[in-house]
């Protein structure tokens, strides 16, 4: 037999033995994605009025309102929780770093709401957070205009379904899965923006505020929906936000292989022609 096409027997048995694993791996993982997209993600409700009458803990432990928080300024409305590992974090510094470029400030020209969706959380996490976060935003000072908030379970449900955020509480991981994004509201309350992702240009956000401030509301965007869901350690699994990645990551890594068998394999075969045939 010749090298070239031991080669490509040889290639044509890992390929056969690769793909079949990666194709079974993401078709489990499209299953799992498509149990999950009727609870999860976030619909654009533009123009809807938000219920002020929601009630909630502020970080220094009192009971407030959302009423008192709008009527002046537009609102910036993040939906996460404190202990979360995953994109919560990357969610509130993409906000910080895009306000940080920004020209006007938090609490003069528009106002911030981060509101955690579990329950179990205290207002002891959340003036942490908002101590965190105040510290690092180069701006005027964002105590007066950075509200962190915790509540009761089913006030953050219906401010949830108000906004569109689905979400859900997953018992074995004791985490929550959801979708990334944030809300510009009008200071009447009204959904004005929706910005997804984990990416937040400054510019698109202060366009939202501007047109916030106006009353104006938004056209609906393309939604670019990252779900939250880490990696087990205690099982070994990982969840549906890691496993895309790896997903994607291991069908990168078979494409590059594929190419490079085939180069080889080109290669070896205009070597023999180019080589004089023994008799």
């Amino acid at each position: 037999m010749s090298r070239p096409t031991t080669t490509f027997a040889r290639s044509a048995i890992f390929l056969a033995l690769t793909l079949p694993l990666l194709l079974a791996g993401q078709t489990g993982a499209q299953v799992y994605t498509q149990q999950l997209q009727k609870s999860i993600g976030i619909d654009q409700k533009l123009g809807d009025q938000i219920p002020l009458n929601l009630e909630f803990t502020n970080s220094s432990g009192e009971r407030v309102s959302l009423r008192q928080y709008f009527g002046k300024n537009p609102i910036v409305l993040t939906l996460v929780y404190y202990e979360c590992p995953m994109l919560c974090t990357q969610v509130l510094n993409s906000l910080l770093r895009a306000m940080n470029v920004l020209s006007f400030g938090i609490g003069t020209e528009f106002d911030v709401l981060t509101i955690s969706i579990d329950p179990g959380e205290t207002a002891e996490l959340a003036a942490a957070k908002k101590a965190e976060y105040s510290k690092n935003y180069r701006g005027r000072d964002s105590s007066t205009g950075w509200h962190f908030l915790t509540g009761e379970e089913d006030q953050i449900k219906q401010l949830a379904a108000a906004v569109g955020f689905r979400y859900e509480y997953d018992e074995d991981t004791d985490q929550y899965i959801h979708a990334s994004g944030l809300m510009v509201l009008t200071p009447e309350g009204k959904l004005a923006r929706y910005l997804y992702g984990i990416d937040y240009p400054p510019r698109d956000l202060r366009w939202g505020l501007v047109e916030a401030a106006d009353g104006a509301i938004g056209n609906p965007v393309d939604q670019l929906l990252l779900l939250c869901y880490s990696y087990d350690p205690m099982t070994g699994k990982y969840g549906l936000y890691i496993r895309n990645s790896l997903r994607i990551g291991g069908l990168i890594t078979v494409l590059a292989l594929v190419v490079f068998i085939v180069a080889m394999i080109k290669r070896e075969r205009r070597n023999n022609l180019h080589q004089p045939q023994l008799n």
